[in-house]
């Protein structure tokens, strides 16, 4: 089901919710001084470079220096969640890890097992850990699908996942206190 204009959410509600609540939180995409750790599985790789093509540009653009930008490429999607784990626990840890993947339903149940067990791996890290692992893994029906959601423009998934890991990051670190 594609994005539409009925479930965008209205930013003006937002802010009116401001009135009625003694804080309200919200993160930035500000990532000058973020350190990020980017997993990429490399099967499916002509959509996963697509993914990150998106991912890296959007931390360009919103100021993490390259420098502070880890690249890690896993076998596949299976394999992000220990990868992600590991950029955390090093020694000298991300502030955030964006997975990127792309597993496309086939003929047999791999896609089942695969997709879910990659999600519950990535939602298991970041809840140990407290640190955001964002799930850039593209889960769909066809070939078809994954290209339209990799696409080199505002709906690529990848940039995406990289705003995403800079709004959490953002919102626990600055907002909540996590440090």
């Amino acid at each position: 089901m594609k994005k539409t204009s009925s479930t965008d959410l209205d930013h003006g509600a937002v802010a009116g919710f401001a009135a009625r609540v003694g804080h309200m939180l919200e993160g930035s995409h500000d990532g000058r001084g973020r350190r990020v750790g980017v997993a990429c599985a490399r099967f499916n790789g002509a959509i996963t470079l697509r993914l990150l093509e998106g991912a890296l540009a959007a931390l360009d653009e919103a100021g993490v220096d390259r420098r502070d930008v880890v690249l890690a490429w896993a076998p596949g999607a299976f394999e992000l969640p220990v990868l992600a784990q590991a950029m955390i626990r090093s020694p000298r840890p991300v502030d955030a890890v964006i997975t990127l993947g792309a597993v496309i339903r086939g003929d047999t149940g791999h896609y089942d097992l695969v997709a879910g067990e990659c999600a519950r791996g990535v939602q298991s890290v970041q809840l140990a850990t407290g640190v955001p692992v964002v799930f850039g893994v593209l889960t769909t029906e066809n070939l078809e699908q994954a290209l339209e959601r990799s696409l080199a423009d505002d709906t690529n998934k990848g940039r995406e996942a990289a705003l995403t890991a800079l709004e959490m990051v953002s919102l626990l670190v600055e907002r909540v206190g996590r440090a």
